[in-house]
């Protein structure tokens, strides 16, 4: 094909009027492009390797001409990234149809009040007409109770939450404002605070059951670290005082000095400075060792400035390793298509580069050829411990299993005792440590023999049927009876607290699903790393089949072994879908015998979540502990997520840092953006923003739990003191003839929802805590409750109904039997209506004033104000509204004259109140005291358990590295691709200076 050659990134441009380009249509396939590039009467193939997404960053290269093929919501990203909706908590959703069914509460109320006064006006108001005549336009008793229905709709509405979602949003307001101003989340490093960027999800932050992350940029920083490594036997890495015992590495630990290597990289750092020493008295094996991770990698170099070496890697793993190799005296310095020049020591040398033959995912390796300047032929090679042991010569066995013991310290007693060194004692698993391993080595061939070898390799690749086969072929020729040098340890740094973090958020039972672009290795091992996985789970199912029915089989023979009776027609998730529910339906929770495990790739996955393999993907994931699905796209991430909210009755959360995690967090119930290094689309888009991954431990388990808790309280005490203060006109009606007269003045009415209640219950809404938030993160358990939804449900919302209609009946009829026929002291009656409404009123007030007091569990002096300031104003505008001058002045308006003067005096006032509110409180009580006794629930325990620590406290734990006796199981990670090695040798990379200018060149 034709490439244009130009000489100087000048003002040349492609006139492209003389061209066009045929491509597909806007597509959300990221993998695949096709299309057809016309110029000047020539076509030029355009396939997806020419083809730059957006978002993508081109590295060693100066400057380049493009065409812009898709713009906007064209691009493939953006055609993966979903659509933005509305989002509504599972409590919107139950509130709406509980006010459905307090309006049927209402009209049934209506009905029957209606129907009372019909035939009360039948059988008394008919003949009583003398005394109270009927309107003009009332002809009957049925008009009369047609009338009546409205009248009493009218003054029963109070029952009717209409302030209900006013009072929510002011709540939900200033939980948002908690989290904005919460310090403990604010990230210092980049002056940032936590962002709650929609005030509507708050409550549903204390409800998550599924957690889908993303990997890289949100669980780690994509940092590689050079952290440890093995050389011949020997363990480099580790740091000991002057006793012999291993310490921790810390901020106040020495770094090792490389003052004498003038091409170090200051940034390096490294700690043991017995490597050090080893490679400055020459050890063969250590140098060769580090000259093996100069030579075989894919890495770029620049050096703009005599000194500076600047690498371009492929990947951040190989970048590590080059600059561990770079500061210890083998720095990487430059290469064309045919050499590598390499700083020795100080000493420059260049190798020819005879052949690199590349990384793929089956091979697991990749191996350099090259001519030394002694005219040696050399083969080195970097891959899988896995791999490269079964390509080891003899020789090596007894050095492989030491090596081996450093990858893996439970095996240490089973190789080979005897070849353990004086430090096996402190040997570490890498693999528990969540360092990524590989294994180097080397062989030395014979010129005659590489010749021939050479010959087969290039056949291989000109070859136009099976290539990729026959070339691996040629290479496992060649890559055998390899010597052992040794095995590196790099740490894929974690971004802070995300271990502790994932280790509450399983002790709070919420699921952590790990939904990445990288490959199967790297997220495996980034799982273990973190606590996503564990070494003593009992299982890691695997699903990587290529057709419906390998996928079908993996499935099943997953879930066989986590609950074998699902499989069963008598299974009841069976039973219930052999019904074919109509959609939506919800699959309940299913509970596996044991710890499992589940890994699979985007390819299975694509088969996965299409028809009937749908339910059976979601049914074996959903039993497992974990699940790891690696190279997805964004839009099967937000696949993923759609198919747990579809089927499952839970809420998810979804988090991410990059653009490629927007669908996802637009398709969660709640989609947190971590403000990182990958733009900030991921933020834009979502509900919540911060800096660190470990800010979610405290955004749910404090502020989300501290939410969901007050909003629940919330709910129950307003539909109570609704219920109670409306129903009293319910009673009332049978001893007023069904005549819709209030019980209550008319400015009660008014007052009580907006001034007497308002303040006490938002009071609690805003500030209660059950438990501070050190129990609260102590104590993760303490979670679960939400998660069940079990502190407002239709169950509790029935509770509330049925103790409302018990305090209502209390309310009228104590008042109505205390003054029943009662007369003052000097003989005057009290049983007026405006007397008897003043004692339900206040009893009233008292009443729901005491039933918040006692759903508050955590008092400060606005709590205080708030509750008793209320009751002690109801009592100062009680003087004030029925005082003689407003009465006498505004005789129609405030009718009350002198009642508040009298009643109060009176003894059975009092004892009114006093009955009322013991009758009221008592179940209340006696219900709080008898559950944790009779119907304990796990959240019961945990409150003892802090209170018995509050009593008696804890020393703080102390924190030790447990091991697992676990199978053996390989710390293998790359992040390479497959391509980069014929890239190089093409010279295709290499910058040089054309010397002609065209356009296009055959």
């Amino acid at each position: 094909m034709e490439r244009p050659t130009i000489t100087e990134p000048g003002p040349l441009l492609l006139h492209f009027s003389s061209g066009e380009v045929r491509c597909e249509s806007p597509n959300n396939k990221l993998d695949k492009f096709a299309g057809i590039l016309t110029y000047k009467g020539k076509n030029y193939i355009l396939d997806h390797d020419k083809l730059l997404l957006r978002g993508c960053v081109i590295r060693n290269t100066d400057w380049c001409y493009g065409l812009v093929i898709y713009t906007g919501p064209d691009t493939k990203l953006m055609q993966n990234c979903g659509k933005s909706t509305f989002k509504r908590t599972h409590i919107d959703h139950l509130m709406n149809v509980l006010v459905l069914w307090i309006f049927l509460f209402l009209g049934s109320m209506c009905f029957i009040l209606a129907v009372g006064h019909g035939i009360w006006e039948n059988k008394k108001g008919y003949y009583f007409q003398n005394f109270l005549p009927w309107k003009e336009y009332v002809s009957s008793s049925v008009v009369s109770a047609i009338l009546m229905f409205w009248s009493y709709f009218i003054i029963l509405n109070t029952v009717v939450p209409i302030s209900l979602y006013v009072s929510v949003e002011i709540i939900r307001l200033g939980n948002s404002y908690y989290i904005n101003w919460d310090r403990k989340m604010f990230y210092a490093p980049k002056n940032t605070p936590a962002q709650a960027r929609t005030t509507t999800l708050n409550e549903e932050l204390g409800q998550v059951k599924y957690v889908f992350s993303d990997k890289t940029g949100t669980l780690t920083q994509n940092i590689m670290i050079f952290k440890k490594c093995s050389i011949n036997g020997t363990l480099y890495g580790d740091v000991y005082d002057k006793n012999g015992q291993r310490v921790e590495v810390s901020e106040k630990t020495e770094k090792v000095d490389f003052s004498y290597n003038k091409l170090a990289d200051p940034k390096f750092s490294f700690y043991d400075k017995t490597l050090v020493e080893a490679v400055k008295r020459g050890d063969g094996r250590v140098h060769l060792f580090f000259l093996s991770l100069s030579l075989c990698h894919t890495v770029m170099s620049e050096e703009k400035v005599e000194g500076e070496l600047v690498y371009q890697a492929q990947s951040p793993d190989e970048g590590a390793l080059v600059t561990a190799a770079r500061n210890f005296g083998f720095a990487f310095r430059s290469r064309t298509s045919e050499t590598i020049t390499v700083v020795e020591m100080g000493e420059t040398k260049v190798y020819q580069l005879l052949a690199i033959l590349d990384f793929d995912n089956v091979r697991k390796r990749m191996s350099v050829i090259v001519r030394t300047p002694e005219d040696r032929v050399m083969l080195f090679c970097k891959g899988a411990d896995t791999i490269v042991c079964q390509l080891l010569h003899p020789s090596c066995r007894s050095l492989g299993d030491v090596t081996m013991e450093h990858l893996d310290a439970d095996r240490a007693c089973e190789v080979s005792p005897s070849l353990l060194s004086a430090h096996t004692h402190v040997f570490q698993d890498f693999a528990i440590e969540g360092l990524r391993t590989l294994m180097v080595a080397y062989r030395e061939l014979d010129n005659a023999f590489f010749q021939a070898w050479s010959k087969k390799h290039s056949e291989a690749c000109l070859s136009l049927e099976d290539r990729e086969n026959k070339i691996s072929n040629v290479s496992e020729e060649i890559e055998k009876d390899l010597m052992l040098l040794g095995a590196t340890a790099i740490e894929d740094k974690l971004q802070d607290g995300v271990l502790e973090t994932i280790i509450t958020l399983n002790k709070a039972k919420i699921k952590m699903w790990t939904l990445t672009g990288d490959k199967q290795e790297t997220a495996v091992n980034i799982a273990y790393a973190c606590n996503i996985f564990e070494d003593e789970m009992d299982e890691i199912f695997i699903v990587e089949g290529k057709d419906d029915e390998t996928i079908w089989q993996e499935l099943r023979s997953a879930r066989a072994k986590m609950k074998p009776e699902s499989l069963l027609e008598s299974d009841p998730v069976n039973s219930y879908l052999t019904m074919k529910p109509k959609m939506p339906f919800k699959i309940p929770e299913e509970v596996p015998n044991g710890n499992y495990g589940l890994v699979i790739n985007g390819y299975s996955l694509a088969y996965a979540l299409e028809g009937n393999l749908e339910l059976e993907l979601l049914r074996t994931a959903c039993m497992c502990k974990a699940v790891i699905c690696c190279r997805m796209t964004p839009l099967q991430k937000a696949q993923v997520v759609e198919l747990v909210k579809r089927y499952k009755k839970v809420v998810t959360l979804a988090i991410g840092d990059g653009a490629n995690d927007v669908s996802m967090i637009k398709a969660a119930h709640i989609g947190i953006g971590i403000s990182g290094q990958e733009g900030m689309q991921a933020m834009l888009n979502s509900d919540y923003a911060f800096c660190q991954f470990h800010y979610l431990r405290r955004l749910l388990l404090v502020h989300g739990r501290w939410s969901y808790n007050r909003m629940c309280k919330f709910l129950s005490y307003f539909f109570y003191k609704n219920f109670v203060f409306t129903l009293v006109h319910f009673w009332y009606a049978f001893f007023s003839g069904f005549s819709a007269q209030t019980v209550y003045d008319t400015w009660f009415i008014t007052f009580y929802n907006l001034v007497y209640t308002s303040l006490p219950v938002l009071g609690l809404s805003l500030f209660d805590q059950d438990v501070n938030e050190t129990w609260s993160l102590r104590f993760p358990e303490l979670y679960e409750p939400g998660q069940h939804n079990l502190y407002f449900n239709k169950k509790e919302f029935v509770k509330c109904l049925v103790h409302g209609i018990y305090s209502s009946f209390v309310l009228f009829f104590v008042p109505m039997g205390t003054v029943y026929n009662s007369v003052r002291s000097d003989g005057k009656e009290i049983s007026d209506y405006q007397s008897f409404s003043l004692i339900v009123q206040t009893s009233l007030l008292w009443v729901v004033t005491m039933q918040i007091a006692l759903e508050t569990t955590y008092w400060t002096m606005i709590s205080h104000f708030f509750i008793w300031g209320s009751l002690g104003f109801y009592f100062c505008v009680l003087f004030f509204l029925y005082s003689d001058g407003l009465c006498l002045m505004f005789p129609n308006v405030f009718q009350f004259l002198g009642v508040a003067r009298n009643i109060l005096k009176l003894p059975q006032l009092w004892l009114s109140l006093v009955l009322s509110v013991v009758l009221c409180m008592l179940p209340v009580i006696g219900y709080q005291f008898l559950k944790p006794l009779f119907w304990p629930v796990s959240v019961d325990k945990v409150i003892d358990r802090i209170h018995h620590c509050m009593r008696h406290p804890l020393p703080p734990p102390i924190r030790t590295k447990v091991k697992h006796a676990s199978s053996r199981r390989s710390a293998y990670a790359f992040s390479h691709k497959q391509g980069f090695g014929a890239l190089i040798t093409s010279g295709k990379t290499m910058k040089g200076k054309p010397k002609k200018s065209s356009l296009l060149k055959k």
